[in-house]
């Protein structure tokens, strides 16, 4: 099995400040991946023991080594194991220091996706894209965090040529802290919405601290921003970079025109990069798409795609579970959006519904996180529903019936709100009807998941 570089467990000890217990024989030896999950034991790895809320990864130390773990890293003494483990103060810690020594160490490009809204979206078109000519590694699902951002690091190998990060953050620092592990070339930021307002305070704090991405990015690396954004659109230069700007307004560097509404089936466009037109057909609806496309064909120019694989790779992206995926559900639509939500988010969904055929229904929750302006966002997404073609709103939950609220201007809007997410599941079947096409979105937090998996049956 192959290896993973520098990794020894001498260096792993060292890196992470740790004391190794176990046979010196075996120091030079290098592992062959790095997990914190028990289920997830391959022969030659590092099993790094974390105390969660549901579980303490130290109860499963036993059973990582009888699983063909080579090491364990762990913040307990473990009296009379003569199998090989690190003790160290903080596995999350040690998780961070270790990935951004392996990073080092590896010849590879790295682009940083971050912003308020569109991050997963966009970092799946750029991986597309980017994979028409080089073998690239991107996040996987919500492993964007101080603890997933390192794992992703970990899946990375000699082999990769380019990782493509989605960098996501809720507070101040957090964002410094990922950006020395990823240490990303290529930076790209798209947009600054309401999100984590409760922490970050406001669309400036917001900015604030999404730009700690550049303490530690490559000073000679490019900077690519959404041109439409205001706030991003007053970053001038950041060292040397001088940012690369995309958006719909045709005066700047990359923009889109002529696009074409193909209901739930996509949009027809054509992206423009100095001079160059790559007419496309992106899979996915909705207008933020077309900003995705965009940020992909800059980047993929940067690392010197030619328009036709630009092209191939903006029509080869597939939907990801939870983010805008259409789904055929017996004899309903549904547009899977349950992951998160916020309020540009949220609007932009409505917009996609819209656009579809047959009765038009939202199942719409809570979006967490807005901070002492949360009723008033929900009430102004309410209104902005309120001007579109919609027949049936369910709501769920407390901070939803603000939004309920605000949709009621909207006179031929039949409207019902539920409690709670368990009371809507329970009372949803009777209210849909075969044709309908149905929007799911709320904040992770309220488990809408379920919906769409209750629906799927």
């Amino acid at each position: 099995m192959e290896t993973m570089k520098n990794l020894t467990l001498k260096n792993i000890a060292r890196v992470c400040e740790g004391a190794y217990h176990g046979d010196p024989a075996l120091l030079e030896r290098q592992i062959t991946a790095v997990t914190t999950d028990s289920r997830k034991i391959s022969s030659g790895c590092l099993f790094v023991a974390i105390s969660g809320a549901r579980a303490d990864g130290h109860d499963f130390i036993d059973s990582a080594f009888a699983q063909g773990a080579l090491c364990c890293l762990s913040e307990k003494e473990l009296p009379g194991e003569k199998r090989p483990y690190i003790r160290i103060s903080s596995s999350l810690e040690a998780l961070k220091s270790l990935a951004e020594f392996y990073r080092q160490g590896l010849d590879i490009r790295v682009v940083g996706i971050t912003g308020s809204v569109g991050k997963t979206s966009t970092k799946e078109m750029i991986a597309s894209i980017l994979s028409q000519k080089y073998r690239v590694l991107k996040t996987e699902g919500n492993f964007n965090n101080a603890l997933g951002l390192p794992l992703t690091i970990f899946r990375l190998r000699e082999e990769h040529q380019i990782a493509v990060l989605e960098m996501g953050i809720s507070e101040f620092g957090e964002m410094t802290v990922l950006s020395k592990i990823a240490r990303p070339d290529l930076v790209v930021m798209t947009n600054i919405g309401q999100c984590h307002l409760e922490t970050l305070g406001s669309r400036d704090g917001i900015l604030k601290a999404k730009s700690e991405i550049f303490s530690w990015s490559n000073p000679h690396g490019e900077l690519f921003l959404n041109g439409d954004d205001d706030k991003l659109s007053s970053i001038r230069k950041v060292g040397e970079m001088v940012p690369h700007y995309f958006g719909l307004d045709n005066r700047l560097e990359a923009y889109a025109d002529q696009a074409e509404s193909l209901g739930l089936s996509g949009t027809r466009c054509v992206l423009h990069l100095d001079g160059t037109a790559i007419p496309v057909t992106i899979s996915i609806p909705g207008k933020h798409m077309l900003y995705n496309a965009l940020a992909g064909a800059l980047v993929g120019r940067s690392l010197g795609l030619s328009p036709e694989e630009i092209r191939a790779g903006v029509e080869a992206l597939q939907p990801v579970s939870g983010r805008n995926h259409i789904l055929h559900c017996g004899n309903l639509t549904v547009i899977d959006d349950c992951y998160n939500a916020n309020p540009v988010s949220m609007k932009a969904s409505i917009d996609v519904l819209s656009g579809a055929g047959g009765r038009k229904v939202c199942i719409l929750g809570d979006m967490l996180e807005l901070g002492k302006e949360e009723r008033q966002l929900h009430y102004e997404v309410g209104r902005y529903l309120a001007s579109r073609d919609i027949d049936l709103l369910l709501t769920a939950g407390p901070l939803a019936k603000e939004l309920a609220k605000g949709a009621s201007e909207k006179k031929d809007l039949q409207i019902f709100s539920f409690d709670s997410t368990g009371q809507l599941a329970e009372k949803m079947p009777a209210l849909l009807q075969a044709g309908d096409t149905v929007l799911i979105k709320a904040s992770h937090g309220m488990g809408f998941q379920a919906l769409v998996a209750q629906l799927s049956k």
